[in-house]
């Protein structure tokens, strides 16, 4: 498939990837907990990583690899891990890889759940230093001795910043920290991170990976950039006879076996299914957000428009070097007379919900629900205003979004 167009190699990645049996175009799904080895030999051997095999549900089955073969190819990596949640892929690849003493330059633009799980890793002596990555000059003072990695996210949600993807790729190869980046925004249609020298990248993989807000998931792609021999955290048990491999041994390891965030079988053929769709979908969403995006930037009652699409965007241009498309996730600040709980009660086609990357169209009040355990001061260096509303635009006809945003407005 190395020849064929992005959404072609999609399309047909599970029936020729993983080769499911009887002809079926998709790999079964296996609920096997346990499997059986006719020679006692093997299962010694899979235990100890000299032969590839499944041991335990908990582990790997069947299901869970079909859908890394999946992500791997798309990412062009060497390998790939999933996990129940995004949330779960972010905590099982830090506490995998990382102990008391380690520095980790990271964005202060962080999405709510992954800035919670910071402090988290603060109490258990992980050194975090935040600073604004649209500058590669901030993570450069804020480097360190014991710095051990950067890690961001390439579209921030939900102030929509974008990160200074290369000059950081380029600095991290350079002083061989890892870099870490957070694709959830921008899925592999959209930004290609070897392109940018990431080391890995974390995915939630409900949101646009899968689409359709019905299944749970994250993953971590090994891009296959990082000399994992340099890397001193890796456990002498975890380092075997090919140093490319040790880095998503250890995060399978120590990560997802003994942590045990699992992706069920189920999830993983409903993520392989909804994946089918993804470029025909980002494609509509991206049309759609830049359209809204334009139309609420001209709109009376708006006072500030976050898209990286936008002609003003602070990083409009950096969004145009790295990404195919601006994404679907995009925020506004109401003026300040208008209640965004009231706005958004208005609103009868888009739907009030806290979730991304769905077919259909959704909005919240950012400081109020997902911004709320942040203080004052933590918002305001995020951009986050008291009258934001954030949107994950669907898949909606457009005409139909805009008139639902013009009754809302008719009644302030």
């Amino acid at each position: 498939m190395k020849n064929k167009g992005f959404t072609t190699r999609l399309v047909h990645a599970d029936r020729l990837l993983n080769n499911p049996q009887y002809g079926a175009v998709h790999q079964a799904t296996s609920n096997s907990v346990l499997f059986e080895f006719s020679e006692a030999q093997d299962i010694v051997d899979v235990f100890q990583g000299k032969k590839l095999g499944h041991v335990y549900g908990r582990s790997s089955s069947g299901s869970t690899a079909a859908l890394q073969n999946i992500l791997n190819h798309l990412e062009g990596g060497i390998g790939a891990v999933t996990f129940a949640t995004g949330m779960a892929a972010i905590s099982s690849l830090m506490m995998s890889l990382f102990k008391a003493g380690d520095h980790i330059i990271v964005s202060h633009f962080l999405f709510g759940n992954t800035r919670s799980f910071t402090e988290t890793m603060e109490l258990l002596g992980i050194e975090l230093t935040f600073v604004d990555v649209t500058d590669v000059q901030n993570v450069k003072k804020a480097y360190k001795a014991n710095t051990k990695a950067v890690y961001l996210e390439t579209i921030a949600n939900p102030v929509t910043q974008v990160a200074d993807l290369r000059a950081i790729g380029q600095y991290c190869q350079e002083q061989n920290a890892l870099f870490i980046v957070d694709s959830t925004m921008t899925p592999p249609n959209m930004f290609d991170a070897k392109s940018v020298l990431a080391s890995l990248t974390v995915s939630s993989l409900t949101k646009y990976m899968s689409g359709h807000g019905n299944v749970l998931g994250g993953s971590v792609v090994d891009t296959g950039l990082y000399d994992w021999s340099t890397f001193d955290n890796i456990l002498d048990i975890y380092r075997g006879t090919d140093p490319s491999l040790w880095g998503l041994t250890q995060i399978r390891k120590r990560g997802l076996r003994d942590m045990g965030a699992t992706l069920s079988p189920e999830a993983a053929h409903d993520i392989s299914i909804g994946l089918e769709t993804l470029v025909l979908r980002t494609n509509k969403m991206n049309d759609n957000a830049l359209r809204i995006a334009n139309y609420l930037q001209n709109h009376e009652k708006v006072a500030a428009v976050y898209y990286p699409g936008l002609a003003n965007h602070p990083q409009h241009y950096l969004a145009r070097e790295y990404f195919q498309g601006y994404g679907g996730i995009l925020s506004f600040d109401l003026l300040d007379d208008i209640d965004p709980i009231a706005f958004l009660n208005a609103l009868k086609l888009v739907i009030c919900a806290t979730h991304l990357g769905d077919t259909r169209t959704l909005a919240l009040p950012v400081a109020s629900t997902i911004y709320y355990e942040s203080t004052a001061k933590q918002r305001e260096e995020m951009g986050v205003s008291d009258n934001m509303i954030r949107m994950s635009i669907g898949i909606e006809d457009n005409d139909d979004l805009v008139a639902d945003f013009e009754n809302a407005f008719a009644q302030f």
